[in-house]
């Protein structure tokens, strides 16, 4: 992994950081971008279905606006609304090496819910109604790299979940290609580094949820076991986290012993949930303006006009998801024996497609609090002695959730903290980590945005 502070950011990259800065202030300036808060009744081809209450495009595609209904111990408990979109985009990046440095073709990409309009984005990141021009706009760009006769050598294809939730078992292709031949830089698009990448990941609402997944699946530029130095113990003990625990060889727990404990937690779910019309969700109220819980605690459904020069289509309306306030999903790290582990929990939410995956230490949705299973991760990261590694609030996807804010956080725990720990919880190595990535269903998207944040540590 390159080493941002001796080699620097910028070494072998076809544009400097502080050009891309001035770059990225130009679109911002020249986008026009508006988004607009509006009824219900304004919105244009959407509607509330006569019969479910359920909200729709008259197209029959992009997504719904349905109920969940969750049943514990064979009860009714609670119910909600949530987004169903069965459709499964592309999330891809094109790599390309210059002067033997890989680079990532970016995309500046403005979506209606972020909260800063503009954010670093995949080269492709389109749901299959885009892409297949439903909305009957322009061409989705760079897309014959990812399918078709023409595409990329693969060199990561996996699909992964999405926020389960606000999703209905939502699930996006991450992919990254290499190419060899010419690629024409469109406007709005940039070659940066994973240097880059990852250094401009430490700032605030810049690098987007979509380009964060892809980067946690990517292997390339990990350290070596040769590229410890002796002169910082934490990122020491982080490159011999990548290069350990494959077999065993330097972790707490065996790969064998992670997949049981992993299937195990699955099997002690006592709950089921299943899609109900959204007229049937109960203790929610709907007016005119937005669909929203009784308590006012959690999230509301809203409506938007949309005006960005730069899209597909320049003009739209759709439905949004607004979350109360701002989340947080937070990773406990520590060295064992001179190796860094992270500690990850099991995690049920029920719009996952396979009911649990592995998630943060600490993970509190905005208006939420602490699950009962979460108190232990939730001390441990505020314990005497606890150092912070990284910390930046990043948006949520900006395509379905408005102003959806999450702060990240990496906490190095003091060498106090227990290694036995509930049953709920395990530490891993990253090399651990990264293995079941080249699988779907494992990591949850907070996870593997963390993930792609402590790459940033190396």
């Amino acid at each position: 992994m390159t080493r941002l502070v001796d080699a620097g950011v910028d070494a072998g990259a076809l544009m400097p950081l502080a050009e891309f800065h001035a770059w990225w202030a130009g679109l911002a300036t020249a986008g026009r971008f508006s988004v607009e808060r509006i009824p219900f009744s304004a919105l244009d081809a959407w509607q509330f279905d006569k019969q479910t209450g359920n909200l729709g495009h008259a197209s029959g595609r992009f997504f719904t606006v349905e109920g969940l209904r969750v049943r514990e111990g064979g009860a009714d408990t609670w119910s909600q609304p949530i987004i169903n979109q069965p459709e499964i985009g592309i999330l891809g990046i094109v790599v390309k090496q210059f002067n033997g440095v890989l680079h990532c073709l970016m995309q500046a990409k403005m979506e209606p819910g972020n909260a800063n309009t503009l954010q670093l984005s995949p080269t492709v990141q389109a749901t299959r109604s885009n892409y297949t021009q439903v909305h009957r706009g322009d061409r989705t760009r760079y897309l014959e790299h990812f399918v078709g006769p023409g595409r990329g050598q693969v060199v990561v294809d996996v699909l992964q979940s999405e926020q389960g939730a606000w999703f209905w078992r939502k699930r996006n292709r991450n992919i990254v290609v290499l190419v060899t031949g010419e690629v024409p830089v469109h406007e709005g698009y940039c070659w940066l580094t994973l240097a880059q990448i990852r250094a401009l990941m430490r700032i605030d609402n810049l690098v987007n949820m979509d380009a964060r997944t892809v980067l946690s699946c990517m292997s390339f530029d990990l350290p070596d076991e040769g590229d410890t130095t002796g002169d910082d113990e934490f990122r020491d003990a982080l490159v011999r986290s990548y290069q350990y625990g494959a077999g065993g060889a330097g972790a707490t727990r065996t790969a064998g012993d992670i997949l049981s404990w992993f299937t195990e937690a699955k099997t002690r779910c006592d709950w089921t949930a299943r899609l109900i019309p959204l007229g049937d969700v109960a203790d929610w109220k709907r007016t005119d303006e937005e669909i929203a819980d009784r308590d006012g605690r959690h999230f509301r459904i809203i409506a938007v006009d949309v005006t960005a020069g730069t899209r597909e289509v320049r003009r739209w309306s759709q439905p949004l998801l607004h979350p109360r306030g701002e989340g947080r999903a937070e990773l406990a790290v520590r060295p064992i024996d001179g190796v860094l582990h992270v500690l990850v929990q099991a995690r049920a939410e029920y719009g996952l497609m396979d009911m649990v995956e592995m998630a943060p230490t600490m993970h509190e949705l905005p208006g939420a609090q602490p699950a009962d299973g979460e108190t232990f991760g939730a001390g441990l990261l505020a314990a005497p002695g606890a150092r912070t590694r990284f910390d930046t609030l990043l948006s949520e996807e900006g395509g379905r959730f408005y102003h959806a804010l999450t702060r990240y956080r990496i906490v190095e725990v003091g060498a106090g903290a227990p290694l036995e720990v509930p049953p709920n919880y395990r530490w891993m190595t990253v090399r651990q980590i990264m293995d079941l990535l080249r699988h779907g269903h494992y990591l949850n998207i907070e996870a593997r945005s963390l993930l792609a944040c402590l790459h940033s540590l190396c």
